[in-house]
């Protein structure tokens, strides 16, 4: 037997013994007695040993070298399951899988009862997940901060066609993965009171005295890169009361009341994005970010000066990157403790703040750029309300001394907005904090320039830069499709797998060769049906994987226009019903997306999605040709079924709406074509993989704020103009949809009509020709599957390295 076979059954073996060790003394079973979900935490314990052994070597080599520390503070971070991801980053997986197969375990079985990990809820917290990952392939320091929440968003339900959200129980078992840290814990403050104190040189100082402390407890989980070479921490942390009992009530007969503390302080990390409606909910989410923010701070101050004597070097040592708006009260906090508790004088303290701190905007909308009631604030955090106030006046003052004077300036620079209420703006506090503000495209670089930070940019024309967001293959390519990935790797050689962002393009000429398109198209068929068996399983709706899987997945919002792809559903469904002699391209309509527990016009979204799934698929005359579907919860894992199933890509928000997107690139690097709008990164992957690989449609985002300025919002000429357009919204106001409640959706059309905010009936025949378009190329099956090579082959660039290269280039200074 020859040096390599001998390897790996040596490999084998260990795996499979260390298994059977985990199942004996950690988990304490009998593998003859063994549940699956005793084996699944056996081989996750087993997998966790050699991530530790890399974790540790990494940590060493870490304080050995003097790297320079990232620290990305996310209030998401959704990594979904961690069991195949850790093995195939370790090169384990055909090992595992050949050790269980030895024992008589279904690996593939045993994988599916882990649970994702309720952690975040869409776009923001899986590109936090692939930067971590990205981090760690790259040998980057990185260290995640966020929140280990008990029951993250929610589990979404649909009963009746309704979304019902769920308690979310993903920690019932426990998880395997992490590392909970009981010496590692804080104190957190909130409220109190601000007094002026004098010490014995006669110096003034403010002592904060909150009026509640909770405690932030760390739990660690290892984040492993490719080929195990780096691990890096993601530190989660779990607010718990100062004293779990308050025992003097309870012996009272209290016993609610000893435990209230308890229930209040533990609130803040039970759920991710608790409704802020009520003044209740929004004091909720304030503590939370808070929360967090201010135990990474203290953290990662405390490893700074267990390395390097004086906090004035923090910059130089360690990069805090904010990921959105969420933890942008760091610039207040990271002031406090500068000034407050290591006695460092303002200006001193508040070039360290700029030096270490960058912040990532995500969003153009208003109402996502976060403020808060100034009386709010000043309840909650008194201290870093008066830090905000005083950033706020030497930063008019500067103004004003460098010449501004425009009252309309100031006041849209200003810190503290004074309309409908004063309120604290957080984009601008992150804004004026940090040394960099990025955007994750480049349009919306370009918009965020020209719209929210338009007047600040002025005044500091050198701070906003761009970082196109990106994917981790590993994840949503290897793991995601290891049928493609095999085929690719095959054709092109392992080498493949270690720089898919150079190698990918070598596989551009295949692209030309008949096998392989026809070898790349049944490997799309293999997925399809796996899809086609989870829709059946879950929904008792059989599909066609044959059909064009044309699929949305995304958070439920009005700006992402899934009722865009509705109308179009329903005008199809009527041209089939029509002009059955059309040969019309068979299509399964694929929607799955959770909306926020109080926006109900997208839960209401939702409802009429099932409600035309209910009509199209019992209706005979369509003879199979569309199907309509709505799988719920979507998560992680469910992603990594749908998109390499998928054929068609919907990626049509309002241009100028998204800053970038990442489901996108995913399934563009799977094979799918993308209908779209120029908007977030669609521009981008235009320009990479060519407009006639594409569908693109719509306003562009320079016509949307046009008809923005012009307030031409109102859609009655758009709906006069399209007798298609017309029919589909007389059908749905009409009930056609809802003969159970014909006005259910009476409100959604007018609403519609006359204030069209994201511009859905504009956009509409456009669409419609688009759409019309695909049907035309799918038709030419050669021509269909040469441009789904070519749109994998092109994707290389939109790898989450090459973002992160960029961050830790031009950003952090933070490659070696």
């Amino acid at each position: 037997m020859t040096q390599e076979p001998l390897v790996r059954e040596a490999e084998v073996a260990a795996f499979r013994d260390a298994v059977l060790t985990k199942l004996t003394y950690a988990v304490g079973k009998d593998p003859d007695h063994a549940f699956d979900h005793d084996w699944f935490e056996a081989i996750a314990l087993a997998a966790r040993d050699h991530m530790v052994e890399h974790w540790m070597d990494h940590t060493r080599q870490i304080y050995r070298k003097g790297q320079k520390r990232v620290y990305y503070l996310s209030l998401e971070f959704l990594i979904g399951r961690l069991l195949y991801d850790s093995l195939s980053n370790l090169g384990l997986l055909d090992v595992a899988r050949e050790a269980m197969t030895e024992l008589g375990v279904d690996l593939e079985r045993i994988r599916l009862l882990e649970p994702d990990a309720a952690l975040g809820n869409g776009g923001l917290g899986r590109l936090a997940a692939c930067f971590m990952e990205s981090m760690s392939t790259l040998g980057i320091a990185g260290h995640g901060y966020g929140i280990r929440y008990e029951h993250g968003l929610f589990r979404q339900a649909i009963v009746d066609g309704w979304q019902q959200e769920q308690t979310e129980h993903w920690l019932d078992f426990g998880n395997p993965w992490e590392f909970e840290r009981p010496e590692v814990v804080y104190p957190i403050g909130f409220g109190g009171s601000v007094e002026t104190v004098t010490d014995e040189t006669g110096k003034s100082k403010q002592v904060w005295t909150p009026a509640e402390t909770v405690r932030a407890i760390a739990y660690d989980t290892p984040v492993v890169g490719w080929r195990g070479a780096s691990v890096n921490t993601l530190r989660l942390w779990r607010a718990r009361a100062m004293e779990d009992l308050h025992l003097e009530r309870f012996n009272a007969g209290d016993h609610l009341g000893a435990v209230a503390e308890v229930a209040r302080a533990e609130s803040i990390s039970r759920v991710l994005y608790p409704a802020d409606s009520t003044e209740a909910g929004q004091e909720l989410r304030l503590r939370q970010e808070y929360f967090f923010v201010a135990a990474s701070l203290q953290d990662l101050l405390r490893r700074h000066r267990n390395m390097h004597t004086s906090v004035l070097t923090l910059g130089d040592h360690a990069a805090i990157q904010l990921n959105d708006t969420h933890p942008s009260i760091a610039v207040a906090e990271l002031m406090r403790q500068l000034v407050d508790v290591y006695d460092v004088a303002w200006d001193a303290a508040w070039q360290v703040t700029v030096d270490t701190l960058s912040y990532t905007n995500h969003t153009l909308l208003p109402e996502a750029l976060e403020t808060w009631p100034v009386g709010l604030m000043e309840r909650m955090l008194p201290r870093h309300m008066q830090i905000i106030y005083l950033i706020n006046a030497q930063h008019i003052d500067s103004l004003r001394a460098k010449g501004v004077h425009d009252f309309e300036v100031l006041r849209a620079v200003s810190l503290i907005e004074e309309d409908n209420g004063r309120r604290v703006r957080m984009g601008n506090l992150a804004f004026l904090g940090s040394h960099s503000v990025n955007g994750v495209s480049a349009l919306h670089t370009q918009l965020m320039r020209k719209t929210v930070f338009s007047e600040l940019h002025k005044l500091y024309p050198e701070r906003i830069n761009n970082k196109t967001n990106g994917i981790t293959f590993r994840r949503w390519l290897y793991q995601a499709n290891p049928e493609l990935t095999s085929m690719m790797v095959d054709a092109l050689g392992p080498d493949l797998l270690n720089n898919p962002e150079e190698r990918l393009r070598d596989l551009e000429p295949f692209a030309e060769k008949t096998a392989f398109r026809k070898a790349f198209a049944e490997q799309r068929l293999h997925s399809k049906k796996a899809l086609a068996y989870i829709i059946h399983e879950r929904l008792g709706v059989a599909v066609n994987p044959a059909a064009m899987f044309d699929v949305q997945v995304k958070r439920i919002h009005e700006y992402k226009r899934q009722l865009l792809n509705l109308l179009h559903t329903v005008a199809l469904y009527q041209a089939i019903r029509a002009e059955p002699e059309i040969d019309w391209v068979p299509r399964v309509k694929i929607f799955a997306g959770k909306a926020a527990a109080s926006y109900h016009q997208a839960k209401l979204i939702i409802k009429l999605t099932n409600d035309i799934a209910r009509v199209v698929n019992n209706d005979p005359t369509v003879r199979g040709l569309l199907k309509v579907v709505f799988l719920p919860n979507y998560n992680v894992s469910l992603a990594e079924s749908i998109i390499p199933a998928a054929d068609l890509s919907e990626q049509i928000s309002t241009a100028g709406f998204e800053a970038s997107g990442t489901s996108n690139m995913k399934f563009g690097l799977n094979g799918a074509l993308t209908i779209g709008t120029l908007d977030g990164a669609n521009v981008e992957m235009c320009e990479f993989i060519g407009a006639e690989h594409m569908f693109i449609f719509g306003l562009s985002a320079q016509q949307v704020e046009a008809r923005k300025q012009n307030q031409e919002f109102n859609a009655t000429p758009d709906i006069a103009a399209s007798h298609r357009l017309n029919d589909v919204l007389q059908a749905i106001r009409g009930g056609v949809f809802s003969p159970d409640d014909p006005s259910r959706y009476t409100g959604l059309i007018d609403s519609l009509i006359d204030y069209d905010r994201f511009l859905v009936c504009a956009d509409f025949d456009s669409y419609w020709d688009a759409q019309m378009r695909v049907e035309a190329h799918w038709h030419d099956s050669q021509a269909w599957w040469r441009s789904a090579v070519l749109n994998t082959s092109r994707m290389g660039w939109f790898s989450s390295d090459r973002t992160i290269r960029e961050y830790a280039t031009d950003i952090w200074k933070a490659l070696e």
